[in-house]
């Protein structure tokens, strides 16, 4: 979601060669494939097939295989997007072979450094060259460390020029519904709204008994309103090994597997209220003016609490039912934050050019 706008701008651009490599960090169709078939992202021209493992098996696999690509298809620019495993093991590769490194998405912190994604930023952040920031608090966090602010192009949100572009080939929830099985109870009793939820932030799913407690208080939030879960896999291991009735599919609750982009979009449109622990999912519901509920300490999208609708519950499951019954009775209103217009990737590819334009060249 975040790539793609970016890289159909430079793609159609004279004189300039892009390459998009695929680490395979996310290998299941359901999260992978579907994805590059709905934003019509073209078939990645270095595919590493890295796939799982642990955090630093996993980056470092990639950096060895990253280090052979760009050794053999030496850019004079990485992009990197986000703050995942693949980002900050992209940006360790590119500083060690002294190439220049733009990160999209740059500069936003949580203040915990328990979570994988704050070390992973922080990283980036530090080595890279150009830095897009999505929000006025990312560039003060990057000044405060030392970012000079000629480095430091305010974009706005690719996220959101993604969901603009898709919005008109958002699912229709009750397509969704068919597609997914629910039952015919299910079918009757979200006529009157619904919740949807995700949760896959290792703090919440990783925790056996964190994630238990989740799940005990999404059934008694589902007497208030039905939910249906998309299940990240990570979650259904963990509630598999509690031997929790994650089968608790019932008049009021249906789990699925993981969504595509249109079929998610389409449910966080028409939901009554989002409950998750994502980042995404807090820029995309600010966006679409859709009341949020996110399940963690602190949020490193602080614009989406400031001006958007979403609200931080924190990590105490009990604190979840009287949260949705509050949001629910009186629904959180925000605004569009400030180049949240779905031009953030012509700005970005805008400073990219001007910076090829200079002249430089990555050493051979």
């Amino acid at each position: 979601m975040k790539i793609a706008p970016v890289l159909e701008i430079l793609s159609k651009e004279s004189g300039v060669n892009t390459r998009l490599v695929h680490t395979g960090q996310h290998f299941d169709r359901s999260m992978n494939d579907v994805f590059f078939e709905e934003l019509n992202l073209p078939a990645p021209d270095i595919q590493l097939g890295v796939n799982s493992g642990t955090h630093t098996a996993q980056t470092a696999n990639i950096m060895l295989r990253l280090e052979k690509a760009f050794s053999e298809h030496r850019p004079d620019l990485i992009v990197v997007v986000g703050d995942v495993n693949s980002t900050v093991a992209a940006a360790l590769v590119a500083s060690k072979l002294t190439i220049p490194l733009a990160h999209i998405e740059a500069g936003l912190r949580s203040r915990d450094r328990t979570m994988p994604e704050e070390i992973n930023r922080l990283v980036t952040d530090s080595l890279s060259d150009i830095h897009f920031t999505t929000e006025p608090s990312a560039g003060q966090n990057l000044i405060s460390e030392g970012t000079t602010s000629d480095r430091i192009h305010f974009v706005g949100n690719v996220m959101i020029d993604t969901l603009l572009s898709c919005l008109g080939r958002a699912r229709d929830p009750v397509e969704t519904f068919r597609e997914v099985g629910v039952s015919q109870s299910f079918s009757e009793a979200v006529k009157s709204g619904f919740a949807f939820v995700t949760l896959h932030r290792p703090s919440n799913v990783d925790n056996p008994r964190q994630l238990s407690a989740l799940a005990d208080a999404l059934k008694v939030v589902s007497r208030r309103i039905p939910l249906l879960f998309a299940v990240h896999p990570r979650t259904r291991k963990t509630l598999a090994a509690l031997n929790h009735p994650i089968e608790l599919n019932s008049d009021r609750i249906k789990i699925t597997p993981p969504l595509s982009y249109l079929q998610t979009l389409g449910l966080q449109r028409s939901a009554r209220l989002v409950i998750t622990d994502s980042g995404g999912l807090q820029e995309e519901t600010t966006a679409l003016g859709t009341p949020c509920l996110t399940l963690r300490k602190s949020t490193e999208r602080p614009i989406t609490v400031e001006i958007g609708t979403n609200i931080v519950v924190g990590d105490d499951a009990s604190e979840l039912p009287a949260a949705v019954e509050a949001s629910l009775r009186n629904p959180k209103r925000g605004q569009m934050p400030e180049l949240w217009d779905g031009r953030a990737s012509e700005r970005i590819a805008n400073a990219i050019l001007a910076f090829l334009s200079k002249g430089y060249r990555a050493a051979a």
